[in-house]
């Protein structure tokens, strides 16, 4: 018999990832029980590093762990630079193990679009969310043109409002795009209100995530 409410942990490096995470599976899974796991040194020391160091691994992998053994369902690391970690710590796992944007990754890579803005708002996130996201797609979708835009102004903001306006701002030296891909959950508070100012699908990590888990606890919706 499948857990009546399944305990999800929100594995982080960052407090401000949390809670678009909470809501997505406040909307998507609600059943489920989100737990929060959090380093809030481990983005900032991967920005003073230049990157995911094997000692800033191997932090993020103990957080893991410490879910894993507190009787966590499931975990969804919210931190797009650890995504590798998920997926090392995925394969030995006996529960499902989802990195940040993988989810997210498959719908902007699913052959729907031909031309997308991908967004980060520092630098290193944004080349580390590039990197990932072209090894995700070396295999598929060979047309999809990918441009990347820093949106400087959106970084350490948390009004939505706020976001999606920075966001578009950034956005108005990409040309023409078919769709816009989030790379941090930081900002996917904008997703809803950026779609509506530019007509075109937003495509943000939490929600998507969330269904994913849904899915591997749940299975397939009928």
């Amino acid at each position: 018999m499948a857990d009546a409410s399944p305990r999800i942990a929100l594995v982080g490096a960052v407090a401000a990832a949390a809670p678009p995470a909470e809501r997505a599976f406040a909307e998507v899974f609600p059943r489920a029980q989100t737990w929060n796991v959090l380093d809030d040194r481990l983005i900032a020391d991967a920005l003073d590093a230049g990157e995911v160091t094997p000692p800033l691994a191997a932090r993020m992998s103990a957080l893991i762990d410490y879910a894993l053994a507190h009787d966590a369902a499931g975990v969804l690391l919210t931190c797009s630079m650890y995504g590798p970690v998920a997926h090392a710590v995925a394969e030995r796992a006996a529960v499902p193990v989802l990195a940040a944007d993988d989810a997210a990754f498959e719908d902007a890579a699913s052959g729907a679009f031909r031309r997308i803005a991908l967004v980060a708002s520092l630098p290193i996130p944004l080349a580390d969310a590039r990197a990932r996201f072209d090894a995700f797609r070396a295999d598929r979708d060979p047309g999809l043109d990918v441009v990347d835009v820093l949106a400087a102004d959106a970084a350490g903001v948390t009004d939505a409002t706020a976001q999606a306006e920075a966001i578009e701002r950034a956005l108005r030296g990409a040309g023409h795009i078919d769709a816009v891909l989030l790379a941090q959950y930081s900002i996917s508070p904008a997703a809803g209100e950026l779609a509506q100012r530019l007509g075109i699908p937003v495509l943000a990590g939490p929600a998507r995530a969330a269904a994913r888990m849904r899915a591997a606890l749940e299975g397939p919706p009928a």
